[in-house]
C-alpha cells in the first residue's frame, strides 16, 4: 500500500467505518492528528471505502503501516503493520459462492465457537441465513490461515469469542493456543451493509477482517521486543531468510536502567500524552514505561502519578551518567510540555 498516503481523513478512518462521535479511538490522546480533519491512519480500514468502491475484486488484502498512539512496553510501538482482507459476494447467488467444505484433517482444532446470539447479532437487513453463510465462510478461511501459519505445532487449538467493532456484525475475535498459550490473533466479523450501500455494493454482502503482522511474527519467530523489527543490526537480520521460520537466537541482554520520575497532573492528563513525551526524548532507549504509584491529595484532590521508565538500549551498554541526562530531559519536557508539577 505504498501508493495510499498514510494521511488520511477523520471522515475515511472514523466516520465511513460508523465510529460514534465519542468513540475512544478518536481521542488525540490515541489517535494521531495532524489537523483537525487529518490523521494518521490508525488501521488499514481507512481504505476500505476506496478499495470497494474500485469494484475490482471480490476480495482483497491490505497490507500497510498503521500509526497509535499507546502505552510503552515490549509489544506496543507507536508505528505497527496491519493486515486486511474483505471478501465480498453477490446476495443472489449467497449460497453458491459461500459455500465451504469441512476442513480435511484433525489439525487445529476449534475447541469454542460463538454463534450468532443475540448479544453478537444479524443486521437487521440480513436474513440468519445470510449472517450465517457468511459468518462460516469467514471463520473456515481464518482458521485454514491460521493452519497454515501454526501447522508446526501440534498442540495448536482455535476459539472464537464474541466481539464489537464498528463496521461488522456480528464480530468475533480469534484465539489461538500456541506453545501452551492463548494468543489474541485478529479481529473480523460481517461488513456492516451500511459501508457496502455507500461504497455502491448494495446487491453485496461480506465479510472482514484485521491482524497485526508484528504480533504473529513474535510468536512465530520468538523475538521478545517489537523494537527489533525498527534495528539493522546485522546480528539481527541474519537471522532470517525469506520463506523460512526460525526461532530467534538472543545475541545480548544488556542492563536496564530503571529511573523514576513523579508529578502532580492537570486536570486532562492522559497517560499517553506522557508516553508520548518518553518516545520524544528517549526514543527506543525507553523500554517500557510503567506506573508504580498514584496518590490523590485529601485536601485539594489533586492527584499525583509516579511513573517509572525501563531505560535499555538493544545494542550497548548504557551509563548511569547517559541515562541521567535523557531523564533531566525528560523532566523539563514533562513540565513544560505537560503541564505538571515536578515532585
Amino acid at each position: 500500500m505504498d501508493s495510499m498516503d498514510p494521511a488520511v481523513t477523520v471522515k475515511q478512518n472514523f466516520d465511513d467505518l460508523l465510529f460514534s462521535a465519542d468513540h475512544p479511538g478518536r481521542a488525540k490522546t490515541d489517535t494521531y492528528y495532524v489537523n483537525e480533519g487529518t490523521v494518521l491512519r490508525t488501521h488499514t480500514s481507512a481504505h476500505q471505502g476506496e478499495v470497494l468502491r474500485s469494484g475490482l475484486a471480490e476480495g482483497y488484502l491490505l497490507t500497510a503501516d498503521v500509526y497509535r498512539r499507546d502505552e510503552i512496553d515490549v509489544s506496543h510501538y507507536p508505528v505497527f503493520h496491519q493486515m486486511e482482507g474483505i471478501r465480498i459476494f453477490d446476495k443472489a447467488a449467497l449460497e453458491r459462492e459461500a459455500a465451504v467444505e469441512a476442513p480435511a484433517g484433525t489439525k487445529g482444532t476449534v475447541i469454542e465457537d460463538a454463534p450468532i446470539s443475540e448479544s453478537n447479532p444479524v443486521q437487521s437487513v440480513h436474513t440468519r441465513r445470510e449472517a450465517e453463510l457468511v459468518a462460516e465462510h469467514l471463520k473456515r478461511s481464518l482458521e485454514s490461515m491460521v493452519r497454515d501459519l501454526f501447522g508446526d505445532d501440534a498442540g495448536l487449538q482455535i476459539r472464537w469469542i464474541e466481539a464489537y467493532f464498528p463496521f461488522t456484525s456480528p464480530s468475533w475475535e480469534m484465539e489461538v493456543l500456541y506453545q501452551g498459550k492463548w494468543l489474541e490473533l485478529l479481529g473480523c466479523g460481517v461488513i456492516e451493509q451500511q459501508i457496502l450501500d455507500n461504497t455502491g455494493n448494495k446487491d453485496r454482502i461480506g465479510w472482514a477482517f484485521g491482524l497485526g503482522l508484528e504480533r504473529i511474527a513474535m510468536v512465530l519467530f520468538g523475538i521478545p521486543d517489537i523494537r527489533l523489527f525498527w534495528s539493522t543490526d546485522p546480528r539481527f537480520l541474519s537471522q532470517f531468510k525469506e520463506g523460512q521460520i526460525t526461532k530467534f537466537q538472543s545475541f545480548s541482554k544488556y542492563p536496564a536502567c530503571y529511573k523514576d520520575i513523579s508529578f502532580w497532573c492537570p486536570e486532562d492528563f492522559h497517560d499517553n500524552d506522557f508516553a508520548e513525551v518518553v518516545r520524544d526524548v528517549a526514543g527506543d532507549m525507553a523500554e517500557d514505561v510503567q506506573l508504580i504509584d498514584q496518590f490523590v491529595h485529601p485536601k485539594t484532590n489533586k492527584v499525583s502519578r509516579c511513573f517509572r521508565i525501563n531505560y535499555r538500549a538493544m545494542d550497548r551498554t548504557l551509563s548511569n551518567e547517559e541515562v541521567d541526562k535523557v531523564q533531566d530531559e525528560l523532566r523539563r519536557a514533562s513540565s513544560e510540555r505537560l503541564k505538571v508539577t515536578l515532585r
